[in-house]
């Protein structure tokens, strides 16, 4: 039986004693014996962890909705799902946060170990390890602003890499027979350059590409604007101008994709940004900075006369447009957030991801390690297959093939010699038998007349009979007269 922790004494402890009667028996035996009714027994309400867990996790989400942390990032990891993971401390204490990747992408810095920020958001819990975190909204960081910040990191990352280096600076062509221009086709700077190079170099051609310079995405339109631009025949130069306003206006040119198109546009880039004290990331990359975009003109053209005018801001009116739908859509989502179905379903989605990606991460490690046992496994089978190899038991074979055959070609040389030796001996001695060496040494032998009896005793001859003699060379034909 379960009990809570507020509860007096346990029911076992109570009923385990010796001698001693619970209280619910006692009460019910005053009862039959007509004393007054017992008090009600206490009503437990057994909680399971998850619903445990999600009151908790309601009561925070209600009360901490909208908190501001300051502290030091430590541990910060983004994970595959898009979200950033890191712990917020102090020198006493510290808390896990995470922020979505749809609040992420809004940073202009890249959030770092030891950074000190101001975190904007609400404390929830992650149900799975029972831990509270501060589910973030806003980062900024402290003492520096978010995009002053994010300009330095870029700059200095930029600059280890060797993009800053006036190594690589191109000298401007003398002439340029056609200008590249990378800028808004509506702004003040188009004008300004076309007006200046109409009234120094009328003859100059003209190449524009037109983009957006400010604003989200304006980075890419304009990466890609460089490339394009670039790329036409006979432009012997680009120039990247917009007119001046704000960091904020002109953000679009402190971004990473901006600076390594300009690092890798195969003719000299002028850069004429803003009014002659604003400094961007292009402004570094490039390899000529001008300090308007009318002066960028003089000097593609190689004029010394000082340009001094300034040029009109733009695009204001897109830039208002693009804030008012910004902040609808922050409204509405606002709205959204505040409905109570919706409460929490973020969190519980990141949660879930979170958990996915734990699940993926040891299941990775898992399959690294089974396939490295297996070609452990594997090595260890080759090494043992190498042993019963059938080449190098063949190469055995065949070693003892070429000694065994050295050894029978010299048995079979000596057997052919002792019976050449024999051979020898014997037709010698057949020889001083011979019949032949006989009839060499002034003999004959006769023969019957069919030559197939030797004739030894000349009474076996009748007169007229046939006779055959061979001599040691030849042989007679001759008939008898007399025995």
């Amino acid at each position: 039986m379960s009990t809570l922790p507020f509860d007096d004494e346990p029911a076992s402890a109570a009923e385990g004693r010796s001698g001693e009667t619970s209280p619910k028996l006692a009460h019910q035996g005053r009862a039959s014996e007509g004393g007054p009714a017992p008090a009600p027994a206490f009503q437990r309400q057994v909680l399971t962890v998850s619903e445990l867990s999600a009151s908790i996790r309601g009561l925070l989400e209600s009360e901490f909705t909208n908190v501001w942390v300051e502290g030091e990032i430590s541990n910060a990891r983004v994970w595959n799902s898009g979200h950033l993971y890191f712990t917020l401390k102090d020198s006493a204490s510290q808390i896990k946060g995470m922020m979505f990747r749809s609040a992420l992408r809004y940073l202009k810095f890249k959030p770092e170990d030891g950074l000190r920020v101001v975190a904007r958001g609400k404390i929830t819990v992650y149900d799975p390890k029972g831990e509270y975190q501060l589910l973030c909204e806003h980062l900024e960081p402290q003492g520096f602003g978010p995009l002053q910040l994010a300009f330095e990191q870029l700059k200095k990352k930029l600059q280890a890499e060797g993009l800053f280096d006036a190594a690589r600076k191109r000298p401007l062509p003398a002439l340029p027979r056609r200008i590249g221009l990378v800028t808004s086709i509506d702004g003040a700077a188009l004008r300004d350059i076309v007006r200046v190079l109409r009234r120094r170099y009328p003859n100059a051609h003209l190449v524009i590409a037109a983009t957006r310079v400010q604003g989200e995405g304006a980075a890419g339109e304009i990466a890609r604007a460089l490339a394009l631009v670039a790329r036409v025949e006979h432009v012997d130069v680009v120039i990247v101008a917009r007119g001046g306003g704000s960091l904020e206006d002109l953000w679009a040119f402190n971004e990473e994709a901006v600076a390594r198109a300009i690092a890798a546009s195969p003719v000299p880039v002028i850069a004429g940004v803003g009014h002659e004290t604003d400094v961007t990331i292009a402004d570094f990359v490039a390899d000529l900075r001008a300090a308007t975009p009318s002066a960028a003109a003089e000097l593609v053209v190689r004029r010394k006369d000082e340009f001094f005018a300034h040029i009109d801001r733009l695009g204001d009116r897109l830039e208002n447009a693009v804030h008012n739908r910004l902040r609808r859509l922050e409204s509405r989502l606002h709205a959204l957030e505040a409905r109570p179905g919706y409460s929490g379903l973020p969190g519980r989605l990141a949660f879930g991801g979170r958990h996915v990606a734990e699940l993926t991460s040891d299941l990775r490690a898992a399959m690294r390690g089974a396939v490295a046992q297996r070609a452990r496994r594997l090595e260890t089978t080759r090494r043992r297959l190498d042993q019963f190899d059938p080449r190098h038991r063949l190469a055995a074979i065949r070693t003892r093939l070429v000694s065994r055959d050295a050894q029978l070609t010299a048995a079979v040389k000596l057997k052919v010699g002792n019976a050449q030796t024999r051979f020898r001996a014997s037709a010698l001695r057949l020889d001083s038998l011979s019949p032949l060496a006989v009839l060499g040494r002034g003999y004959s032998v006769c023969w019957d007349a069919t030559r197939t009896k030797i004739i030894r005793d000349a009474s076996t001859i009748k007169p007229g009979e046939a006779i055959r003699v061979t001599l040691e060379k030849g042989e007679l034909g001759a008939t008898v007269d007399k025995s």
